[in-house]
């Protein structure tokens, strides 16, 4: 992805995020910021309805609400919550980026798991440590009763 790209706001060439279909919340901090922290609210909670969205193409959609993240809501909203900067404008991009590499992210298709064997000698150390486990367990049974 170009600089442009990045700016526009693109999770795929020729898909953009509207500024309408984000919800910005400031929110007052609990990082760096010293008298500041207390007076200002410069923490940014993003929210982006991911089921609700016209933008995301359909496959995104459905990737995006079947990962099981915790940042995503029941009603298929994704909460973002920014405060690593101490300022409002900082904080914003920062969500904003993070929103965006989150979406790509789920671009990206997973190569499907080839099925191997295990090999000769795993199969072999694999029951070998499972007799020494035996081994162990046995002696720790009774030996006989003494009375």
């Amino acid at each position: 992805m170009n600089a442009a790209a990045l700016e526009a706001g693109e999770i795929l060439p020729g898909v953009a995020l509207p500024e309408a279909e984000l919800v910005e919340r400031f929110v007052r901090s609990s990082g760096p910021g010293g008298q500041n922290v207390n007076k200002l609210s410069t923490a940014v909670e993003l929210r982006f309805d991911v089921r609700g969205s016209p933008t995301l193409p359909e496959w995104l959609r459905e990737r995006v609400l079947a990962a099981r993240d915790r940042r995503l809501t029941s009603e298929g909203v994704l909460v973002l919550q920014a405060q690593r900067f101490r300022t409002l404008e900082r904080n914003r991009a920062d969500a904003r980026e993070r929103l965006l590499a989150l979406l790509r992210a789920h671009t990206v298709v997973q190569a499907p798991r080839v099925a191997t064997r295990p090999t000769r000698a795993s199969q072999r150390r694999r029951v070998e440590a499972k007799k020494a486990r035996a081994g162990v367990k046995r002696l720790r049974g009774k030996r006989g009763v003494e009375e």
